[in-house]
């Protein structure tokens, strides 16, 4: 089973500096049947505008991810570290039992990340923080492993992430069509975060997501086509 999220349906938050848009319930979205797709319970498109971001703030119980699309994301944390990211580089945080961070776009062209987060299979691990800069060029073509759950052994992830999740990235080509496995007792979401591509006969445009459960699909671009998949338990 497939079912389309249609990018201009989703939530939205504009507060000029920020535009957001919401693929879960987030902040002033509030829908009671968009609340979470298994343990996946925020996706945040967000577009962050030169020399503006997110003040330092708290999060508790929550593996983080940040995938940075365009421009340049500078995180500091409470844990003592201080990054920047740029395009097709990774961040992750366990929130654990508590952490306070920062994220803002200290360059000069505007921030596009996607922001996120993941429930963990329980609460009150210890904080933890990593970021990984995947070359580009590692994902064109093929499902580069960006992050898998701490138990799974064979997975070439670098990030581990506190519940039964795996995560790729990949870019497709013109004419370079890509299965993936989604099987019984597994469901993923895949978002189209650039292009245009059909998966199993549907066609996604840039930002749209798709819900999928228990069923292979196949993604063919149209031209070029960057998009992410979260796979995890529970049909």
């Amino acid at each position: 089973m497939i079912r389309y999220v249609d990018s201009k349906k989703m939530g939205r938050s504009y507060l000029g500096w920020l535009d957001s848009h919401f693929h879960f319930s987030f902040a002033e979205y509030y829908n009671p049947d968009n609340i979470q797709f298994g343990a996946l319970r925020v996706i945040n498109d967000d577009i962050v505008q030169p020399g503006t971001g997110f003040d330092t703030h708290s999060h508790q119980n929550m593996e983080i991810l940040s995938y940075v699309i365009d421009g340049q994301l500078s995180h500091a944390d409470s844990m003592n570290n201080k990054h920047t990211l740029t395009r097709g580089q990774v961040q992750y945080m366990s929130a654990g039992t508590g952490v306070s961070h920062s994220e803002h776009n200290r360059g000069k062209d505007q921030l596009r990340f996607l922001q996120i987060w993941i429930l963990p299979d329980r609460n009150g691990h210890k904080p933890n923080y990593g970021d990984y800069r995947f070359a580009f060029e590692d994902r064109l073509n093929t499902w580069l492993p960006i992050a898998t759950g701490v138990g799974n052994k064979t997975s070439g992830a670098p990030i581990r992430i506190n519940q039964d999740v795996n995560v790729y990235a990949a870019v497709l080509t013109e004419g370079r069509s890509r299965d993936f496995t989604v099987g019984k007792g597994r469901r993923a979401y895949l978002v189209l975060i650039e292009g245009k591509a059909d998966v199993n006969g549907t066609a996604l445009s840039m930002r749209d997501g798709l819900e999928i459960v228990e069923e292979n699909i196949t993604v063919t671009p149209e031209n070029s086509a960057h998009m992410l998949i979260i796979e995890m338990a529970g049909a």
